[in-house]
Formats: structure tokens, C-alpha cells, sequence
């Protein structure tokens, strides 16, 4: 049994690029990971258009929270990764620890101004390229698993 490689996903707020991350992460790869989010600045509740799209797409939604990353200081990462949007000059935040960083930049499909459709194809364009990504790290850390 491979042990899950443990993610944490950080941006500003904790109420959409974070969360969707952490949801999909936790649901789509057979246990590869073990995933958790949070914000610098929590807002103390998920976006709920986060919470619609991902039910949308049938991922449980009942048990997330809005967390500050005060909540798992402390606690060892595998890799921290940021999801801010930094080419729109959004600030990311600085995780301070000795664990590995990556950074994802997703653009926030909560700011999105346009008709329902558009604002559903952004949510959907970030689960997706976020999905990408994970598989992504997925191969890598496999790659190097031996049965």
C-alpha cells in the first residue's frame, strides 16, 4: 500500500481555486493523494458558485470549509502549492516551510463577469487544468514507485 503524497493548497481566501483543487484531488486519483486548502485570509466560507459547479460535476461538497492555513501549521507537506493568479497580479501568498512549493497559476473563475455560460466554462477550464496538473504530478510521483 502506497502511503498518499500529502498536498496543500493555498491562495488568498480559501473559497474557490483552492477548494476545487483539494476536492478534486482528494476524489479523482484512487487515494494518490491526501489534499487540504487554505487561505492567508480565509473568508470564512466557500464561494457558492464553487459549491455548485462541483456538485455539478458530482463531487461532495458537504464537509468543505473556509480554513485559515494557521490551522495546519505544524503539520509536514509533500508539496505546498499556490493557485493565485499572479499573470493578473494577484498576490500569492508565502507559505513558510521547509516543504516543497510549487505554483499552479489558475485564474479566479469567481471574478468571471458574463452570462451563466461563460462563468460555467471558467469554473470548468480551472477544474479541468487543475485536474491536468494533478494527473500530471500523479505520473511523476508514480514514475518513481516501484512494485
Amino acid at each position: 500500500m502506497v502511503t498518499p503524497f500529502n498536498l496543500l493548497f493555498i491562495c488568498t481566501h480559501n473559497r474557490c481555486r483552492s477548494v476545487l483543487a483539494e476536492v478534486i484531488a482528494n476524489t479523482q486519483f484512487e487515494g494518490a493523494f491526501h489534499a487540504v486548502s487554505a487561505g492567508s485570509q480565509p473568508a470564512g466560507e466557500i464561494h457558492p458558485l464553487t459549491l455548485k459547479f462541483l456538485a455539478a460535476r458530482g463531487f461532495p461538497t458537504k464537509s468543505l470549509s473556509s480554513q485559515s492555513w494557521d490551522d495546519f501549521a505544524g503539520q509536514e507537506f509533500d508539496l505546498v502549492v499556490t493557485v493565485c493568479d499572479s499573470a493578473a497580479n494577484e498576490a500569492c501568498p508565502l507559505w513558510m516551510s521547509d516543504a516543497p512549493r510549487a505554483h499552479w497559476g489558475m485564474p479566479d473563475p469567481s471574478r468571471v463577469m458574463g452570462n451563466e455560460v461563460e462563468v460555467e466554462a471558467a469554473f470548468y477550464n480551472v477544474m479541468d487544468a487543475l485536474e491536468s496538473q494533478l494527473m500530471a504530478l500523479k505520473r511523476g510521483l508514480l514514475k518513481d514507485v516501484r512494485v
